[in-house]
């Protein structure tokens, strides 16, 4: 156990060649995702950057947990970061089902892409695609790109535990990150009421704003990546979360779509050739924008934002309304008693984060 914390502790300074910072001086991040086939970026930027990774934690979002979390072993071991500890995420979110779910849609129309609480659909898992609704423990090794991991999580504790033993163990030191559905942070905010104080920040990837337009002017695509089904998979553990005590909370809402992936930026990162680079250039696609990708690099350095809004926050948790899982901004004059402030950025420097993940895989860092 002594050697496995070492490496934790040297990972991001040490792969750098940088020299190891005081204990107290030490910046730590735990990141929370519904992590998929080519979903290294966010760990590998922050790993690159003058933060140590204590963990990554599993949730439900895109799919199943379980699925989740063998993707993360799975990424960390294409990147050589198996010293990263993986801990398995809560796998219900704190109401939500996807019965609950479907009958939602049924009165207020479908999302384009509803995650883990899509339909079960054993054709497309037997295509290779993650699985939805059924038994959220079973496995489609199909789905792995990557790699089927080796390594197995760490459940020796809750990932709601190790969230709230970490930011006591290092106080205003730990950056949460969160890039899908928020029931774990909704879980340790619940279970200690010092734990979001305790927290350096709260970055997550999701809440898009005023985006309804957007979802019926353009094709199907372009609903598709202006629908928040990062806080629609648990609504009440988003209002939980994001009106719990933070330092400060960050938001890449809409802003997480603006940088596209290309094919000139996937052969650009391939001109270098490794583990990383083959499955990024291979297997990310055109389809979709940075997402995970704008929230971890804001995390790492907030001068990637060149323009953001300060803004309270609330989420609309009311069941019987099309907006249920979204979120709402209010300027102070105008916003309900209860609420807090949140940094909601408008704008990245987009050359920036491309340079940042471009680097984290033409040379990542590595474990000592």
């Amino acid at each position: 156990m002594k050697s496995r914390a070492l490496s934790l502790l040297l990972l991001s300074s040490a792969a750098l060649g940088s020299p190891v910072a005081s204990q107290g001086d030490r910046k730590y991040a735990i990141l929370d995702n519904d992590w998929g086939p080519v979903s290294f970026l966010p760990f590998l930027v922050t790993a690159k950057s003058d933060i140590d990774i204590l963990g990554l934690i599993s949730d439900t979002g895109n799919t199943w947990q379980h699925q989740c979390a063998l993707h993360a072993l799975a990424n960390l071991e294409v990147a050589n970061l198996s010293c990263i500890p993986v801990y398995p995420g809560a796998t219900w979110p704190l109401i939500n089902t996807p019965h609950r779910f479907q009958a939602w849609e049924a009165i207020h129309g479908n999302l384009p892409f509803q995650g883990a609480f899509a339909l079960e659909n054993e054709t497309a898992e037997a295509n290779g695609n993650d699985p939805s609704s059924g038994d959220p423990n079973r496995v489609v090794r199909g789905a792995f790109v990557e790699g089927f991991p080796n390594t197995t999580v760490n459940d020796s504790t809750t990932s709601a535990n190790f969230l709230v033993e970490m930011v006591r163990k290092y106080p205003h030191r730990v950056s949460i990150y969160s890039a899908g559905a928020l029931t774990n942070i909704a879980l340790a905010v619940r279970s200690d009421p010092s734990f979001a104080s305790l927290a350096k920040e709260l970055v997550i990837m999701g809440g898009y704003v005023d985006v309804n337009r957007l979802q019926v002017t353009g094709d199907y695509e372009q609903a598709n990546i202006n629908s928040d089904i990062n806080l629609m998979i648990d609504p009440e553990a988003a209002k939980i979360a994001l009106n719990a005590d933070f330092p400060e909370i960050i938001i890449a809402g809409n802003v997480a779509n603006q940088v596209q992936s290309t094919q000139e930026y996937l052969d650009e990162v391939y001109e270098v050739q490794n583990p990383l680079t083959e499955l990024f250039h291979d297997h990310y696609g055109t389809r979709f924008p940075f997402w995970d990708e704008t929230a971890a690099a804001l995390m790492v350095n907030k001068s990637l934002a060149v323009n953001i809004t300060t803004a309270y926050i609330d989420i609309d948790i009311s069941y019987g309304s099309p907006n249920y899982g979204n979120i709402h901004l209010y300027q102070e004059a105008l916003a309900p008693k209860g609420l807090r402030t949140v940094t909601f950025v408008n704008e990245i420097d987009g050359e920036e984060l491309k340079r940042m993940m471009k680097e984290a895989m033409q040379d990542p860092p590595t474990c000592h």
